[in-house]
């Protein structure tokens, strides 16, 4: 069976489209062309080294399944189904909580968190270091027994509900606010604003949330400030997944006892060892004076990076599809590959000028790796993935000498006369 990301993707992308459409008609930036490439990127990175690790989380599902069930739930019971797939939303509602209360699990939830944007590409930046330890919060329903089969797809149904809720298009929706998870409610969620930490963590029922004290409604008048307290200010899918692992292991080298460095990884994300507070302290985040992470781009980059970006989609959710067919190291290589392009064209979105010479190195290797493929043969789904890096290697080359020439041929600014 095809992974299902193949089937979704071009759902997903024709949402954003829309979503797109519908702020440029109301006169409303919803989507910034970098915070999109991120987010994006972060979804296929995550896609990819999912290929590697579902198996072993659904392994190890099955295993306590097999050896620790109470009894074995019928497939063939609308009931089993309905049940689990509430049982899956509560799991998943203390998974959710847990990653903002526990600082290595936030680690890994944040990369989530971390747009300062919040539209459907958001829904779709996803961590890479999720599988460690969030298998262990579904463990309870392989012992109530519910089935293998049943699991995996009550968890897709429940993944796929929270797309839609990652958007600010949407207003207020009635009651269904009330027992839903919906766009009011998951804005809120998102927030750095005072009333919207730690708040609203259902998947699907927004009723978890009121019936354990998490629940708050979306305030009206008072803008939601998106991200996490201590910007990111990259769009390397990399730093997003590495950026809170390396800042609670600085606080723990820091410490001056033991019981802090272990300690660390299981208290609060907000908690620091006294001496990593003196040593290295941190200033208070005023909301007041918050200013997103937008390096300036030359113009015609930011066409560049999306055309780049939509291309090495495409090529990654092929991949996806051929997969099964692949071994694991040709697995391993294409989706090092896909990953490695990914983080050099966040570089570019950063550095711009200064990061254009790797970027053309980078298309002359993919240019010359997929030429090199295609006249050895491949099947006809590699070939079409070949053709297509093939074709944003050129494409890329093209848009990168116009910003390059329109970057020289710009007038000079001239000095400021410090006189003056």
């Amino acid at each position: 069976m095809l992974n299902p990301i193949v089937y979704a993707a071009p759902v997903f992308l024709l949402a954003m489209a829309l979503e797109w459409g519908y702020g440029l008609r109301k006169g409303r930036q919803y989507f910034r062309a970098a915070d999109t490439i991120s987010s994006l990127s972060l979804g296929i990175t995550s896609q990819l080294i999912g290929v590697f690790t579902l198996s072993l989380n659904v392994g190890i599902y099955a295993w306590a399944w097999a050896h620790a069930a109470l009894s074995k739930l019928p497939l063939d019971s609308v009931w089993v189904w309905i049940g689990a797939l509430l049982f899956y939303d509560f799991c998943y509602y203390w998974l959710h909580r847990l990653g903002h209360e526990v600082a290595i699990l936030w680690a890994a939830h944040a990369v989530h968190h971390s747009s300062e944007e919040y539209n459907l590409s958001t829904a779709l930046r996803q961590t890479g270091s999720g599988f460690l330890l969030g298998w262990l919060f579904y463990l309870p329903m392989a012992v109530a027994g519910v089935p293998p089969l049943v699991f995996v797809t009550v968890g897709l149904i429940d993944l796929l509900y929270q797309f839609w809720v990652h958007t600010r298009a949407i207003d207020r929706l009635g009651w269904l606010d009330r027992v839903f998870v919906t766009p009011s409610n998951h804005r809120v969620h998102h927030g750095q604003n005072a009333y919207c930490l730690d708040r609203n963590y259902g998947g699907i029922l927004i009723l978890w949330d009121r019936l354990f004290g998490t629940f708050a409604e979306e305030r009206q008048g008072e803008p939601i400030v998106y991200g996490v307290l201590g910007q990111l200010r990259s769009w390397s899918p990399l730093e997003a997944n590495l950026f809170h692992y390396r800042q609670i292991w600085r606080d723990a080298l820091l410490a001056d006892n033991w019981a802090d460095r272990l300690s660390i990884w299981f208290r609060s994300p907000s908690w620091r060892p006294a001496a990593a507070m003196r040593l290295a302290p941190k200033p208070a985040v005023d909301l007041q004076a918050f200013e997103r992470f937008d390096p300036p781009l030359p113009a015609g980059l930011a066409a560049y990076g999306l055309v780049q970006l939509f291309c090495l989609l495409g090529a990654s959710v092929g991949l996806l599809a051929v997969m099964p067919q692949l071994s694991v190291w040709e697995q391993a290589l294409a989706s090092a590959g896909i990953t490695l392009s990914l983080m050099m064209l966040s570089w570019v979105m950063e550095r711009g000028r200064t990061a254009m010479r790797s970027e053309c190195l980078r298309l002359s290797i993919q240019l010359v790796l997929c030429a090199a493929l295609l006249a050895n043969g491949t099947s006809d789904l590699g070939a079409l993935i070949c053709e297509t890096l093939v074709l944003a290697s050129v494409l890329g080359a093209l848009q990168l000498a116009r910003v390059h020439f329109n970057l020289a041929s710009a007038p000079a600014v001239p000095p400021l006369n410090d006189s003056a």
